[in-house]
């Protein structure tokens, strides 16, 4: 993939400068800004180069609609913040309002076209819809830079197409992402573990069978935790469990066996009578869980386990909370699980989503961690070993 410092002098030039800033948002307010403050090093270089910039993002799901819930202001208003420099927002993608604000750009001037998602195109599974909306997007720029990591696994007109029309490199999030995952799946520092969490082992199906190939030591927590437990033959009471998935399961737990790989489960799980924030916790063993209670996060001595396991490790990566992390009573499997990363003696990476805001609302910087992914799901398809449709378009 080409650098930015690889399109030549970019003065005058007009940049398109696909940026994920997909934030989440409590009614117009942002409650985590780290998707944003991880594109200014791009724009700032392109900035400094001279650059008309013009910036695409989404947000959100709005499904092809132009709806006002999903505005790129708070976005737009934050990033000029992080900037120093206002941030023209256009009121469409591609009309007249887009045309008029690229047309008043001048050098080193950043601009931002609404939430691309209002474009029924973009995000269209017929390629000639995709190429006509990126035909038009690639009207206002002479050059295209991938900067959204977040979505380089989308076959989406703003990430693919558009890389096709024009002469592109990836901006330095991108680059940084990308070499960062090429460590976990090149030749990874021993011991690798790698811990995984969320709600669904069906979400994380293929990231577990590539792993246990190359990880030494993968650790499960979060929701997915009850179906491993129900493979072992436990009762896990009103807990989430995929019934569809046990047999699944049991044959990760055989192969990891096999090729003497570890699969470390928690010993003891928290849990309560109802998934609610002020439910009253109870720390029981994962094999005696209550057919009337649930689990909500891992247990004390797991979480002890846990942390040993990481801090020994010299490569970790880890997707996904241990429990139900934004209620206190159920949060402190995850925060053991950060600490233990910031305490790791060689590479350690926060693979994206809710595991990136977590340790934010934790009380983390990001600093304490040797990578924080911006893309959840484009790590794990990575980490599959599936290409990745944005990253493969971009040129060698």
């Amino acid at each position: 993939m080409k650098s930015v410092s690889d399109l030549g002098d970019l003065r005058g030039k007009r940049v398109l400068i696909r940026c994920d800033l997909n934030v989440p948002l409590d009614g117009t307010k942002i409650t985590d800004d780290g998707r944003i403050r991880a594109s200014v090093p791009t724009l700032t270089q392109l900035r400094d180069a001279g650059a008309k910039i013009i910036v695409l993002a989404h947000l959100g799901r709005p499904k092809g609609q132009v709806n006002p819930k999903y505005s790129l202001a708070p976005a737009a208003k934050r990033l000029g913040q992080l900037l120093g420099v206002d941030v023209t927002l256009a009121g469409d993608v591609v009309g007249d309002s887009a045309a008029e604000t690229v047309a008043g750009l001048s050098d080193g001037d950043v601009a931002m076209l609404e939430n691309v998602r209002f474009e029924p195109g973009e995000e269209s599974k017929d390629e000639t819809e995709r190429g006509a909306l990126a035909d038009k997007y690639a009207a206002f720029g002479d050059v295209f830079v991938s900067d959204g990591f977040g979505v380089v696994h989308r076959k989406q007109a703003s990430v693919y197409d558009l890389a096709s029309k024009l002469p592109n490199a990836a901006g330095t999030l991108v680059k940084a992402e990308v070499e960062v995952l090429q460590q976990l799946t090149q030749d990874p520092a021993k011991p690798y573990v790698v811990v995984l969490g969320g709600a669904k082992v069906s979400d994380k199906l293929a990231v577990i069978e590539n792993l246990i190939k190359t990880a030494d030591t993968l650790v499960i927590g979060g929701g997915m935790l009850f179906t491993f437990l129900a493979a072992q033959g436990y009762g896990v009471g009103k807990s989430l469990l995929e019934e569809d998935q046990i047999d699944t399961v049991k044959g990760y737990l055989a192969d990891a066996e096999k090729s003497g790989k570890k699969i470390v489960l928690p010993t003891d799980v928290i849990v309560a009578p109802e998934f609610k924030a002020d439910a009253p916790p109870t720390v029981v063993s994962a094999d005696q869980i209550p057919e009337d209670q649930l689990g909500l996060d891992i247990g004390p001595e797991s979480a002890a386990a846990f942390a040993d396991v990481i801090q020994g490790a010299k490569t970790v990566f880890w997707n996904g909370p241990m429990g139900v992390a934004e209620w206190e009573a159920f949060a402190g499997g995850t925060r053991a699980v950060a600490q233990a990363l910031t305490e790791v003696d060689g590479l350690s990476v926060v693979g994206g989503g809710d595991s990136a805001a977590a340790v934010r609302d934790l009380g983390f910087a990001d600093d304490q961690f040797g990578h924080i992914s911006t893309g959840g799901g484009a790590s794990l398809e990575y980490l599959e070993g599936k290409e990745l449709p944005g990253l493969a378009v971009l040129e060698g």
